[in-house]
């Protein structure tokens, strides 16, 4: 059996004002885990930069969430699999800020926005180009060295009052996603660092009176035939909200002390109040194995 999904820490908030982000439209699924379970939500990604990436999703997370991310970014090769923590969540637009990427993942990113905002100049100076080369000749030789002088001055005035309309149109096209993503990163409280409260040591039958869900654990078939018998006690650290997130043995037959870590890891406990407030807890369990 696999270990309990342990819920990651909060990051603080990261200005990605600073960063620039750039369209993308690709499919993109998001992995995240509720109660140790999996579960998969189907999008697009609208956006990226460096630091992160913005999403359209078929269902609702919540600020803080750590999730799994997978994409292809255009002309990047194999899929990217990274993993994220949720930054916004609002009317099915997400906000993820990347963690732990790799340096190749890093480089490929890096490389992919840089190669975006160097084509965005080119199309912008190729526009500009195209425009200023659209006089017809005939009109060129009726003009003197004055007035052509004066018709390249006003030509370039214009081109460039055009291209800045152009730039302030694509500006207002993004405004409104820009807009809602600074309102929410600044209604986004800042986050403190992960807790350090050291665990409550809280005996075993307390623990146990606070049991919600119980895993029985597999009887190994050659321990079973070996007639191999006892008690497996384990030294345990449950999380404030109730799952096993650490298991180590103490004592027991090796035989018998695998099957009984692994039904462990998936019990489940009410949380433990210390002064009113959930406290993660250390404490230890026991678990018996007799014969047919």
């Amino acid at each position: 059996m696999s270990a309990a999904a342990t819920q990651a820490p909060v990051r603080g908030v990261t200005n990605t004002r600073r960063v620039p982000r750039f369209s993308l439209a690709v499919p993109a699924d998001v992995t995240v885990l509720r109660s140790g379970i999996p579960y998969s939500i189907p999008g697009r990604a609208v956006t990226l930069g460096e630091l992160g990436l913005g999403l359209v999703l078929a269902g609702e997370l919540h600020p803080g969430d750590s999730v799994g991310i997978e994409f292809r970014l255009p002309d990047a090769g194999g899929p990217f699999r990274l993993k994220a923590i949720v930054r916004y969540q609002a009317l099915l637009h997400c906000g993820l800020e990347f963690v732990s990427l790799t340096s190749e993942q890093r480089t490929l990113i890096e490389h992919w926005t840089r190669k975006r905002s160097a084509a965005d100049l080119t199309a912008s100076s190729s526009m500009a180009s195209t425009q200023s080369s659209a006089l017809p000749p005939a009109a060129e030789s009726r003009r003197s060295p004055e007035g052509e002088n004066r018709f390249r001055a006003t030509l370039r005035h214009a081109i460039w009052i055009a291209l800045a309309g152009m730039l302030l149109l694509s500006a207002l096209g993004w405004w409104h996603w820009h807009q809602a993503w600074s309102e929410l990163e600044s209604q986004l409280p800042t986050a403190n660092p992960p807790s350090q409260q050291p665990p409550a040591l809280v005996p075993a039958d307390v623990m146990e009176r606070l049991l919600t869900h119980k895993v029985e654990p597999i009887y190994p078939e050659a321990a079973r035939q070996a007639n191999i018998q006892g008690l497996v006690v384990l030294d345990v650290l449950i999380a404030p909200d109730g799952t096993v997130i650490d298991v180590r043995p103490i004592s027991g037959p090796e035989e018998l002390t695998p099957a009984a870590m692994d039904a462990v890891k998936w019990w489940r406990f009410q949380p433990y109040l210390a002064s009113g407030q959930p406290a993660p807890v250390k404490t230890t369990l026991a678990v018996d194995f007799r014969g047919n």
